[in-house]
């Protein structure tokens, strides 16, 4: 497989970045995932890690170097988040639990397939256009599609996460044949609330991925102002071939490196720092046994 991957994190206006994101990958399979901290709610942040930990955790755990079932393993991770984070809750008698939005991609055999809860998105571009993105679980949405005289709702309200007391709402995306100079972006409602499709179908095809991320998180900072909320990016530029993607004959992975290197205003997070920083030892390792046990349940 060749491409590059670069991801990216600001704080913005906001007292703590309550976002937390990802990326894993073998030789032949990658995950991208990025979770939302949900503010109204105690502890988003922790709910975030929680979340992002169980995906890579089951993702490592099943990648082999493919996955068996893409869908399957994002359902059942998705679902696992989900358990894992009402587990914290109930272990420390919390009356209302961490609450996060969660989306995750997996690029495979020259295909991507994506999951998401809530309203961090995916976007597939190609040739500076929006193929596909995710519909948002908010009222907004549901005005525009099946309700549009709804007016006492708060239209950005959400009506599903993961570590609500009801099984989360989640969609599934059909698999997508990716082809060369694709570009994948999973957000935050940091970036896209500021910057819309057709801005970031232009932005993310500027320059180097590095370079294009960079600027779009910039950009969706200085257009908040001091109200911004937490901006979080992960993206990934496609270079196979086609023929050789579909064909599955490529193993040998071109990693940009330097996509990971973050600039001046921004925070970048490598692969392997996944928990959020608050938690303390203890909690980590709470939260790691609990994902362990998560990952004995069969698929």
């Amino acid at each position: 497989m060749k491409f590059s991957v670069c991801q990216q994190s600001h704080q913005g206006g906001r007292r703590l970045n309550e976002d937390a994101m990802s990326y894993r990958q073998t030789p032949e399979a990658i995950l991208l995932v990025v979770a939302d901290g949900m503010g109204g709610h105690p502890l988003g942040e922790v709910a975030a890690g929680i979340a992002i930990q169980t995906v890579v955790s089951l993702f490592e755990a099943q990648a082999k170097p493919v996955l068996d079932d893409v869908s399957l393993f994002l359902e059942v991770a998705l679902l696992s988040a989900h358990r894992q984070i009402l587990r914290y809750a109930i272990d420390r008698g919390m009356a209302d639990a961490p609450r996060t939005t969660l989306v995750a991609a997996v690029v495979q055999q020259g295909q991507v397939e994506w999951i998401h809860c809530g309203d961090s998105r995916f976007y597939l571009f190609r040739n500076q256009a929006v193929l596909t993105r995710t519909r948002d679980h908010s009222y907004a949405q549901l005005r525009d599609s099946v309700i549009p005289d709804m007016t006492k709702v708060g239209l950005h309200v959400l009506f599903t996460c993961l570590g609500s007391p009801s099984r989360p709402i989640y969609d599934i995306g059909t698999p997508e044949v990716l082809h060369p100079n694709d570009r994948l972006l999973l957000c935050s409602d940091g970036l896209w609330g500021t910057l819309d499709d057709e801005t970031l179908a232009q932005q993310v095809f500027q320059g180097t991925l590095q370079e294009a991320v960079a600027q779009m998180v910039e950009d969706a900072f200085h257009a908040a102002g001091k109200s911004s909320d937490n901006i979080t990016a992960v993206a990934l530029d496609w270079q196979e071939p086609r023929k050789a993607a579909a064909d599955n004959n490529s193993s040998q992975t071109a990693l940009d490196l330097a996509n990971l290197v973050p600039a001046d205003t921004l925070k970048t997070l490598p692969p392997t720092e996944t928990m959020p920083p608050l938690l303390d030892d203890a909690d980590i390792e709470r939260s790691l046994r609990d994902i362990g046990q998560a990952l004995q349940k069969p698929l």
